[in-house]
């Protein structure tokens, strides 16, 4: 069994100047990045590395996938390779760990591509991927007074009219959520060419205040950015109780189409 396997970031457009940056540049483990080009010709390469075999065994990944500790630290290295290679050059994110028994392995994939990364590559050019996230906070928006009638309400009245002014206030939050999607569509509709559903994020990938009801991603023209970002900011104007979070610009991720999953080691989630 080999010590090291390899780990493949992206695919990538060759040229002078990616070459000169993947000298300097480190990714998972620490170890070095590395170009892996086809076997017929050098115009896609596969961005890759070498890395601890036993990390990323099937056995060994699962429970290393929960680790968070690691897990952060791979998926942090993983992404700060993309960003960088995407500096200089189209780039077709992969998943995070990725993982080929070998080059060979890993370049017969890209020999198999070679079209269909071809035309991705072409369709990606510039253009970047934006986040968009919609939260819904109840507790944020005022509760509607209701009118007084007549003597103090029994503890049970009262209890249940309180619990009637919460359903109202959660009722109107999310139809307000609702509207601020539909106005984030608009503006996709406008300014962006395509657009990835996720699923919402809950556990512990929710770290925000409220509850997540939209993880979308945008594929947006470099051309367009501001003015897409501008209207999704705006989109939750006026509304009480939603907040609408932009992140980006990013590498393309939700709209790079992963090689096929022949002789791969192991694939783990998306950053």
């Amino acid at each position: 069994m080999n010590d090291v396997v390899t780990y493949v970031y992206a695919v990538a457009r060759n040229s002078d100047q990616l070459e000169e940056l993947i000298t300097a540049l480190n990714g998972v483990a620490d170890a070095p990045v590395r170009l892996v080009p086809g076997s017929r010709d050098n115009t896609l390469v596969l961005v890759a590395s070498h890395v601890p075999a036993l990390d990323f065994q099937e056995d060994a990944l699962k429970q290393r996938l929960e680790d968070l500790d690691w897990l952060e630290a791979v998926a942090r290295a993983h992404h700060a390779v993309i960003e960088a290679v995407a500096t200089h050059t189209t780039v077709l994110p992969l998943r995070l760990a990725t993982v080929y028994l070998d080059d060979t392995r890993a370049r017969d994939v890209l020999d198999g591509g070679q079209a269909v990364f071809s035309e991705r590559l072409a369709r990606l050019a510039e253009h970047v991927e934006w986040g968009v996230k919609i939260y819904v906070e109840p507790s944020a928006a005022p509760a509607a007074a209701e009118p007084r009638r007549g003597a103090d309400l029994s503890p049970g009245r009262a209890y249940l009219r309180n619990r009637r002014q919460q359903q109202t206030v959660r009722d109107s939050v999310y139809q307000a959520a609702q509207v601020a999607a539909d106005a984030v569509e608009g503006v996709g509709h406008r300014h962006a060419v395509d657009r990835a559903r996720h699923r919402v994020q809950q556990g512990v990938l929710a770290d925000k205040a409220g509850e997540n009801v939209v993880n979308d991603a945008y594929l947006v023209p470099l051309a367009q950015c501001e003015e897409f970002r501008a209207g999704v900011e705006h989109a939750a104007d006026g509304l009480q109780g939603v907040r609408i979070e932009v992140t980006g610009p990013w590498a393309p991720y939700s709209f790079a189409m992963p090689p096929a999953d022949t002789d791969v080691a192991s694939t783990g989630p998306r950053p």
